[in-house]
């Protein structure tokens, strides 16, 4: 009967030993993700870690797991590590899930109309890396036209590509557009149904790519609109990354005008650089929403979803947003953003 008791003991013990050995991997994993997230700038663009930070909201599920497997295995050190990890994740995601400034009924009204109104304060607008011209341009026309989308940005565009976004008909929608190319092949585009005033092709002055930028007026107050696309991370261009982030940071010392970017990023929310370009001005759209995470890449992969929210609406003071919603477009690597945005 001892014997027999003996080798239970040994059993249970062997299995409390494999779960916390499950448990402590997770939670040294779901530590180093979470430690990466609160890195300062200058160390978040060191080697590899950028692409480490974008799954940040994922090592909620890693912590979660090690949680699971320490409460049986009694690794009680490990359940509160676990705990404070789940904490800190909560506390920086919860903006994705509850809005500080919603959407009124009249821009939700505004914009479902049977008729565009270009002269209201509200407009739907649309973001998407088209990847190097690859992205259906028919697709997106008819995106622009089933969403009643005013202000369009566009990036990686070709000279083919936009051949064929115009023959698809773009013009029939939004007959005003700026595009602008830094090298004379992959550019960035704005596209939009009222007049783009002052258009620029290089907004930021950046280092990365020509950001164009264009005034579109909501009733009697001017936006200035930008299409953003920075320099994604990866060997031999950490630093260029977080420089052109920098750069768009910059941009907050600009009052006396009031700023929608939107464009690929190539950063989350969890990104330092990208926090510091938002400050206290600017906002990110998906936060202010409040409806959840807004994934876009990848977008061209069968068996990988989409796990990274790198494509952004960001607005200034003064102005919100809502209704956000991805779309995926054939041919491109990103899926299209769309927003409403509302003049206050």
């Amino acid at each position: 009967m001892a014997a027999v008791a003996s080798r239970s003991f040994a059993r249970k013990r062997h299995h409390h030993m494999i779960l916390g050995s499950f448990a402590g991997l997770f939670a040294f994993v779901a530590l180093l993700g979470t430690l990466a997230r609160m890195l300062p700038e200058n160390l978040q663009s060191l080697p590899y870690v950028p692409a480490a930070v974008s799954f940040t909201p994922w090592f909620t599920l890693v912590a979660l797991l090690a949680l699971l497997f320490a409460l049986p295995a009694r690794r009680w050190g490990v359940a509160l590590v676990a705990v404070a990890l789940i904490g800190a994740q909560v506390w920086w995601q919860a903006p994705f899930f509850r809005s500080t400034s919603p959407l009124s009924q009249a821009a939700k009204n505004a914009v479902s109309a049977a008729r565009m109104n270009t002269h209201d304060a509200y407009a739907r607008v649309m973001t998407m890396n088209v990847y190097k011209g690859r992205a259906d341009a028919k697709a997106i026309v008819e995106t622009v036209r089933d969403q009643r989308v005013e202000v369009l940005a566009l990036q990686e565009t070709t000279h083919g590509f936009i051949a064929a976004l115009e023959q698809a008909g773009i013009a029939d929608y939004l007959p005003y557009s700026h595009i602008s190319s830094a090298d004379g092949i992959y550019g960035n585009g704005l596209w939009s149904a009222s007049p783009l005033g002052s258009a620029v092709d290089d907004e930021v002055n950046s280092s990365a790519s020509f950001m164009p930028g264009g005034t579109v007026n909501f009733g009697d107050t001017a936006i200035r609109f930008v299409s953003v696309h920075t320099t994604s991370p990866k060997p031999g261009t950490w630093n260029h990354w977080r420089r052109s982030l920098d750069e768009l940071a910059r941009m907050r010392a600009k009052t006396g005008i009031r700023y929608v970017f939107m464009g690929d990023f190539n950063a989350t929310t969890d990104h330092t650089p990208f926090r510091n370009f938002l400050g206290t001005r600017f906002r990110d759209g998906a936060q202010l929403a409040g409806h959840g995470f807004t994934f876009t890449w990848p977008n061209n992969r069968p068996h990988v979803p989409a796990f990274a929210g790198i494509d952004h609406v960001v607005v200034d003071q003064g102005i919100t947003a809502g209704q956000l919603g991805v779309v995926a477009i054939p041919g491109s690597d990103h899926a299209a953003l769309l927003a409403t945005i509302a003049v206050l």
